[in-house]
């Protein structure tokens, strides 16, 4: 009727009308079905048949073959996520620190500042007709200009104390005391970690802490004693496992005591080490990682037997490294070769990874890879302090330089290596060939070793299999050719205590022994089908070497045999072995891989000849 609808009459509001109310549908929200049926209703008679058949079925599985039990976990169903969406809720949280020179300085500025005016009061029994503060809008001036005052003394107390807060914690975690009580706890935590294999290597007694137990606790001790032996006999196994398996009789073998390794060596392949000359706990490694024969960065890192868990120095490199060596004459210079035919030299005090002096501006700097370095002393009968050195490389270019360290760094050349042909007859048409286009191009240097005894006496290994007998000093400066490999010289090395004799290994699988009067082979040494990538004479033995290939490492001793190492085994079962150098100052040897470890091994039952005639 509101809308717009005509009024009803009065005959119709007298009118009768009938409503039918009916019932809608029921709307079920929950549906449980019931597990008991009355006797009464419809579906008893069939709920009680299939009763009676389960019944039937559980009695026939007893004593039965055909059956048995087993439980099924049933799939549970899928969990639903329902979303609601909703204004965000804002939180905020603020806080404050208040020292007691704070409230100190507070209150001592709220006692200098003047005291609030008093309104005039009328004397008892008379009424004061002056106007009051009210009267003018001035009865809350005072204490809202207190109010403020107080807020901004609070945050500017709140704001200064947070400055003063963060520039002692800066200066606390900057401080030289806090950097060296660290590096105190990094030691004295290395130490109890590793004191065990740190005591095997220096052959010092390993400390037990003894075991203090109560009375009450006797039974309990010897079940932990119990478990300690068994756990103690489970270790001895794994060391057995790990500890090479000797010969008949107690020959020599290896026992693994850690590894030098990080997250940043990982990936990298160990190309060279070197010992300190003077610190014989400090070791330097040179990495480099070759990924689809692109040249990628490299490291040397420089290890403290303190802490074999991560390097003292690290110096990053454009290109892989690929040698390193200490200076003799100032202990704290490390040169280091690239794969791109860089030579630099740094400053291991320093804890910045910026070369000391770097070949990158000579003229005269390598085309390719400086595949060694060495410090050679000049003169061997002078004191340490008065000792002089020369920094000698070999390159993938065919030259042998020899480089001195003034402002800045720079070389000239000692030698250039050229390809030679080799010995075998060929026809006369075939020489003539030959002889139209001379052979003049530079053979790539592998390797190098100086004489012992004669710092000016080297041998220099080719790529194309040949060693030379060089000469820094005279006017021939090859003094004699050795023939003997069909690959790639990777190293060579004369034996420290017989130094007519050397070593040399190859890409052809083989180790050849060499005496400096003979350009023939005297020995050949092949125990598999790898690529020797080096070898080391034992500091101690004329007779002992040791040697690693692609898969293992193997120790020689000539007086046992000629014909077999005394010792072979897997020393890196992630990688391949790439390098491996002796201790200086342990029985221990040192074995690089591919993968960026060097581990540390125990050498045991090793004999040192008394002898050393060869």
């Amino acid at each position: 009727q509101e809308e717009g609808g005509a009024a009803l009459t009065e005959a119709e509001l007298e009118q009768r009308v009938e409503i039918l109310l009916s019932e809608t549908d029921t709307l079920w929200m929950l549906d449980l079905p019931t597990a008991v049926v009355s006797t009464e209703a419809e579906e008893a008679v069939r709920v009680l048949e299939r009763n009676k058949i389960y019944a039937e079925i559980c009695n026939a599985k007893i004593d039965s073959e055909y059956f048995e039990e087993k439980m099924v976990q049933t799939i549970s169903g899928a969990a639903k996520t329902k979303e609601a969406q909703c204004e965000t809720i804002t939180m905020a949280e603020k806080g404050t620190m208040v020292t007691s020179w704070d409230l100190d300085n507070f209150l001592n500025a709220s006692e200098t500042e003047p005291p609030e005016p008093e309104e005039p009061r009328a004397p008892a029994g008379k009424s004061s007709k002056s106007p009051t503060a009210a009267e003018h809008g001035q009865a809350v001036a005072v204490p809202s200009a207190r109010a403020s005052s107080i807020i901004i003394a609070e945050s500017a107390v709140a704001a200064r104390s947070h400055e003063e807060k963060e520039c002692h914690s800066e200066a606390i975690l900057t401080s030289a005391n806090l950097q060296q009580d660290l590096v105190v706890m990094e030691r004295i935590l290395m130490e109890n970690i590793f004191q065990p294999k740190l005591a095997v290597y220096r052959q010092i007694p390993v400390l037990i802490e003894p075991v203090v137990t109560s009375d009450t606790d006797a039974k309990d001790s010897e079940e932990e004693e119990d478990e300690e032996e068994e756990d103690e006999q489970k270790q001895e196994e794994t060391l057995s496992d790990a500890r090479q398996s000797p010969a008949e009789g107690g020959g020599p073998s290896l026992e693994q005591l850690w590894s030098y390794r990080c997250d940043l060596t990982r990936g990298h392949s160990v190309s060279s080490m070197a010992w300190n000359k003077v610190n014989p706990d400090l070791l330097a490694v040179g990495y480099r990682e070759f990924v689809s024969q692109d040249q990628k960065k490299g490291l040397a890192c420089c290890w403290s037997l303190k802490n074999p868990m991560w390097p003292e120095r690290v110096f990053r490199c454009e290109h892989g490294v690929t040698s390193v060596d200490f200076s003799l004459a100032s202990p704290n210079l490390l040169a280091v070769g690239t794969a791109d035919g860089r030579v630099a030299i740094y400053d291991v005090r320093s804890r910045g990874d910026t070369a000391l002096l770097d070949s990158s501006a000579s003229l005269n700097k390598h085309k390719g890879p400086v595949w060694q370095l060495k410090w050679v002393e000049q003169d061997r009968g002078a004191t340490a302090g008065d000792k002089k050195e020369k920094l000698m490389c070999i390159s993938g270019d065919g030259r042998v330089t020899q480089w001195f360290i003034q402002q800045r760094l720079d070389c000239f050349d000692v030698l250039s290596i050229k390809r030679t042909e080799s010995g075998k007859k060929k026809s006369p048409g075939e020489k003539e060939r030959k002889s139209e286009a001379p052979l003049s191009q530079q053979a790539a240097g592998m390797c190098f070793d100086f004489h012992p005894e004669d710092p000016d006496i080297f041998l220099a290994g080719t790529e194309e299999g040949h060693i030379h007998c060089c000469s820094c000093s005279g006017k021939e400066q090859i003094l004699g050719t050795y023939r003997g490999h069909k690959g790639p010289v990777y190293k060579v090395a004369w034996n420290p205590l017989s130094t007519e004799m050397f070593l040399s290994c190859s890409a052809d699988w083989s180790i050849l022994l060499w005496h400096r009067d003979s350009h023939s082979p005297l020995l050949t040494f092949t125990s598999g089908t790898a690529c020797v990538h080096d070898i080391k004479w034992a500091p101690k033995s004329a007779f002992i070497f040791t040697a690693v290939n692609e898969g293992k490492v193997e120790i020689w001793d000539l007086t046992v045999s000629i014909f077999n190492p005394v010792l072979s085994c897997a020393a890196s079962p992630e990688g391949t072995l790439s390098s491996l150098l002796f201790a200086r100052n342990a029985e221990c040897l040192l074995l690089g891989d591919s993968c960026g470890q060097v581990g540390v091994w125990q050498l045991h039952n090793l004999a040192v000849p008394s002898t050393q005639q060869v």
